[in-house]
Formats: structure tokens, sequence, C-alpha cells
């Protein structure tokens, strides 16, 4: 019998820190962006907003899912 608090309080240990864990990832979700999307990206996006070539920063996919635009982005420019 002396394994059984033993296993109690492990197990409480455990619950402990996994609502530990969802608050902090809770909280992580709730910050700022690291890049806001009106902001230049790079140093040549002023160059490509000045001449009308700049990529979208996101599109939607087939389903309507807003997606990073990538593939737009990092092609080079004509």
């Amino acid at each position: 019998m002396p394994r059984e608090p033993l296993r109690t309080r492990t197990f409480a240990l455990a619950c402990a820190a996994a609502l530990i864990a969802a608050f902090v990832a809770g909280m992580a979700g709730c910050a700022k962006p690291l890049l806001a999307p009106d902001k230049p990206r790079s140093q040549y996006d002023r160059f490509d907003a000045a001449r009308n070539v700049r990529a979208e920063q996101y599109v939607f996919d087939e389903y309507g899912r807003r997606q990073p635009n990538l593939r737009e982005r990092l092609l080079p420019k004509e």
C-alpha cells in the first residue's frame, strides 16, 4: 500500500503540468504576429510595391482556406 500515494501524487503532478502547458500554449496564440501585413517583408518589397508587382501575402485554396502565397512570393520576377 505505500505505492498508492506516490501514484496519486504522480498523476496529480502530470495533470498540473498538462494544465500549465495548455495555458502557456493558449497565451502564445494571443501574441501579435511578427510581421504585419502592411509592413515591407523584405528589402525588395518596396521596390515591387512601387511597380505594382508585389505578390499577395495570402491566397485562398480550392476549399476556401487561407494559405500563404509561397509560390508567387518565391518565384523570380520577370
